[in-house]
């Protein structure tokens, strides 16, 4: 016997991401991941703008305290994110964006 999943052990997700597409296709669209490793889980992510990733939070009608904002990678890089139950899916929302580099005396970054 395998412990291969099947696609069709993948159909909470992908039912989310259909219906995600019907509610709210007129939002920006966001990279999406449905991955073996968590079955029920879809990823929307977010690069470069933090500002679609607060869109679909508030299409989603999550409030704005349920997000966790960290930095990573040394504090160059912003992450937002949240989680939350739609359509029998755990939906992960993740946006990511650089943290402007100080200015310098001679008004430039130093990144």
């Amino acid at each position: 016997m395998s412990d291969t999943l099947t696609l069709d052990e993948l159909a909470v997700p992908l039912r989310a991401l259909r219906l995600l597409a019907a509610d709210f296709g007129h939002l920006p669209a966001p990279c999406t991941r449905v991955s073996t490793i968590y079955p029920n889980q879809l990823e929307l992510s977010f690069y470069d703008d933090l500002t679609d990733f607060e869109v679909w939070r508030d299409a989603l009608g999550v409030a704005p305290d349920a997000v966790e904002c960290r930095e990573q990678g040394g504090g160059r890089t912003r992450a937002l994110s949240l989680i939350t139950d739609y359509a029998g899916a755990e939906l992960r929302l993740v946006a990511y964006r650089d943290v402007p580099a100080p200015a310098t005396a001679s008004g430039k970054g130093t990144r």
